[in-house]
């Protein structure tokens, strides 16, 4: 048996096209099941939805064999134990540091102030302000990031950004973006060694769904 980690939203969705390419499919509908384990019409594959920022820990961990996850789920993680074959370029977004409007972050900046940056991005955050030499602290927050700033709780957030409507809505605004971020294979290097020949091909089916056209 195969187990693939998934999580719901974004990623769930954008990686079921790439099952169906090689006759996949999950035959539960995550948003109607209460279901955690939701079977396919494969014998030997299952899915498992998990939190996306439990991905890595699930398949370092053995809970899965294989899983799809952010790149900034993984830099969190750390990425330890896992095999990353491929760069699946599904859930594009971006993590960027956001303000309210009327805050003037260049100044604040310039001057060398200590902001309070809420974020659930701790690694990236700290590395990224270090790196600008910017003093920053860190608040860890894991719900709706754009009440910190609302509330005075923070200066400034980083998070995930799609298409901005959140932040537009909330009177935020990107002053910095950080880094792109897609989703990524990710593979448990015992269950490779023990299941290759029940994994290869699935990861072969990931790579042909991420290959380029030819064109002629």
């Amino acid at each position: 048996m195969i187990t693939l980690a998934l999580s719901k939203g974004r990623i769930f969705d954008e990686t079921l096209p790439m099952l169906a390419a090689a006759g996949i499919e999950v035959l539960e509908d995550p948003d109607k099941s209460r279901k955690l384990i939701l079977p396919t019409n494969r014998a030997d594959l299952r899915v498992v939805l998990v939190r996306a920022s439990d991905v890595p820990t699930y398949v370092e961990y053995g809970g899965a064999d294989i899983g799809v996850a952010g790149k900034d789920s993984l830099i969190e993680h750390g990425g330890h134990g896992l095999y990353q074959p491929l760069d699946l370029q599904i859930a594009k977004c971006r993590v960027s540091v956001a303000v309210p409007r009327d805050f003037d972050y260049a100044h604040a900046v310039r001057q060398g102030a200590r902001l309070r940056v809420a974020t659930k991005y701790t690694h990236i955050a700290r590395e990224f302000f270090a790196r600008k030499g910017v003093h920053v602290d860190l608040v860890k927050l894991y719900g709706s990031m754009e009440l910190a700033p609302l509330t005075g709780m923070a200066d400034a957030i980083v998070d995930l950004v799609s298409t901005g409507n959140t932040l537009r809505a909330n009177n935020l605004v990107e002053v910095e973006h950080i880094m792109d971020i897609s989703s990524q294979l990710i593979v448990n290097q015992a269950a490779l060694r023990l299941k290759q020949a029940a994994m290869r091909p699935l990861i072969d089916t990931f790579a042909a769904a991420t290959a380029p056209v030819a064109t002629v």
